[in-house]
């Protein structure tokens, strides 16, 4: 007879580990992770600030640039929780904004001439902001796929309290029996 135990249930006398998330390679891969999301999402403001006014669709535009760089923000957010499978959603939506970013960086640079309107920022600052977010999207995605793959979702059970004495290492416990 099997008996089943719900996810995340956790026997009597154990608790759930999660080794990979105690690496230092994770927790810096995290760390970047989150950082080139948040700089991301700070670059997308003051892009869609600065040229607000000159967006082609209006503001209807405007609020989608401004939905997008929230999106990121709140990608940082889950990245810095751990969850993992907000990873290839970001590395998705990165290429989208990379391929925008390529197409649309030339026709910032080409307002930079006499009888085109200026936005906040100048278009040649726009134009540049937009090639470093397009820049950021390809690092991005790179740090995403390698973060995805540290498979910090492994979860493992050991006994309550044993900490850092527990696992691959660990030195024999001498009161603990030994298997025949």
């Amino acid at each position: 007879m099997i008996v089943g135990m719900a996810v995340g249930e956790v026997r009597p006398g154990y608790e759930l580990w999660r080794p990979n998330r105690e690496k230092a390679g994770s927790v810096t891969a995290k760390f970047v992770i989150a950082a080139l999301l948040l700089a991301t999402a700070v670059l997308a403001a003051v892009i869609t600030i600065g040229g607000w006014s000159l967006l082609k669709g209006g503001s209807g535009m405007g609020l989608v640039c401004a939905i997008y760089a929230l999106l990121y923000a709140f990608f940082a957010f889950l990245v810095a929780r751990w969850n993992r499978g907000i990873l290839p959603v970001a590395a998705a939506l990165s290429m989208i904004l990379a391929i925008f970013c390529a197409v649309g960086a030339d026709s910032w640079f080409a307002r930079d001439k006499g009888g085109f309107d200026e936005a906040a920022l100048s278009s040649s600052l726009i134009g540049l902001l937009v090639v470093l977010l397009g820049l950021l999207q390809i690092v991005l995605i790179a740090a995403a796929l390698y973060g995805f793959n540290q498979e910090w979702h492994v979860e493992e059970e050991r006994p309550i309290g044993s900490g850092e004495d527990y696992g691959a290492g660990a030195a024999p416990d001498d009161s603990a029996p030994q298997p025949a």
